[in-house]
């Protein structure tokens, strides 16, 4: 990549203090950054760095102070932490791209695609299948049979897609991802064992979502487990049977959705928090990291933290509740001996 800072600041619709022409061939972290990088700054815990890193151009917000010598230019926007993103999607972009069938690839009867697809080799597309444009296809991916995947859809090395399962246009599914895959739906029997539950549904994915590697979403019973558009799931989730995700829904890693369970719109949840089955969670609920979701969140917007989940502020002074039972139980020792003095 090679662009100098009046560049960058037309594409983000910045604003240039400095040399306009100074020249970014590379995107740097602060610590790793030359008088070639363009770096960026958009948590205030690092705006102490503005004035002494070295770089041929400075991303950052409307307000920050900046006086460094040693910075070819400043260019101010909005959003610095957005600005990036579109400038990481150019940079990706420009990039060259994969396209064709490698050898060693099989293609099922009635298998429809459109233009410019990858298949990368020794992927597997079953009968019936339906693809759509500017599709790619990493090696080792299995897609069975009757699936539907939408335009501009990319599936990362290993990805394995059920059949019946529909996938929308701009999704991207990273390596080793499962999709529709059997629930874990056993009925247990008079004699101690497990008579396997049948699922015939499928999983039907919205347009641009995006699912992290190693994450599992299970097919349903019957009908459709739903990952509605705009919904962002981190590695190694497992979204259960018959779940319905809303849009714009974000999930960090190693959570856990049991079946059936309902999530709203715009709902945020953090790493390895649990939230049982058959419930509904509300839009723009947010769920605190490790917390233990067992019952229906109700309220749009409610934070929650801990296990079993309540109110972040309910948490809070019952932890500080909590610190005070030591010197309760001194007090309570200290009362019981007075009065077993005076007895």
């Amino acid at each position: 990549m090679q662009y100098t800072a009046r560049e960058i600041s037309t594409v983000l619709n910045g604003t240039i203090e400095g040399n306009e022409n100074a020249i970014v061939t590379k995107l740097s972290k602060i610590e790793e950054a030359d008088g070639n990088s363009l770096v960026f700054i958009s948590n205030s815990k690092y705006e102490c760095f503005a004035n002494s890193v070295t770089a041929g151009a400075l991303l950052v917000n409307k307000t920050l102070q900046v006086s460094n010598p040693n910075i070819g230019a400043v260019i101010r926007v909005e959003d610095p932490y957005s600005s990036l993103g579109k400038l990481l999607a150019i940079v990706s972009n420009s990039e060259e791209k994969k396209n064709g069938l490698e050898t060693q690839t099989y293609i099922g009867k009635n298998t429809t695609y459109g233009s410019n697809l990858y298949m990368g080799a020794f992927s597997y597309l079953g009968d019936n299948v339906r693809i759509g444009n500017n599709v790619k296809i990493y090696p080792n991916c299995f897609i069975g049979d009757n699936v539907t995947i939408g335009d501009n859809t990319t599936l990362y090395a290993g990805v394995k897609i059920y059949r019946d399962c529909v996938l929308g246009s701009d999704v991207i599914i990273q390596a080793g991802a499962v999709i529709g895959a059997d629930g874990f739906g056993f009925a247990p029997q008079k004699d101690g064992t497990y008579q396997k539950i049948q699922h015939i549904g499928n999983v039907c994915i919205g347009d641009n979502v995006e699912v992290g590697a190693n994450t599992c979403i299970d097919r349903a019973v019957m009908g459709s487990t739903n990952i509605k558009s705009g919904v962002k799931l981190d590695n190694l989730i497992h979204i259960a049977h018959n779940v319905e995700i809303g849009e714009n829904t974000v999930i960090a890693a190693q959570v856990g959705v049991s079946g059936s369970t309902k999530l709203g719109k715009q709902v945020m949840i953090g790493g390895q928090a649990g939230i049982i089955g058959h419930i509904t969670i509300a839009d723009g609920v947010k769920i605190n990291a490790q917390s233990g979701v067992s019952k229906a969140i109700t309220k749009q917007s409610k934070s929650l933290t801990g296990s079993p989940a309540v109110d972040f502020m309910e948490h809070y002074r019952n932890l500080a509740q909590t610190k005070k039972i030591p010197d309760l139980l001194a007090r309570i020792e200290q009362l019981e001996k007075k009065l077993n003095e005076k007895g």
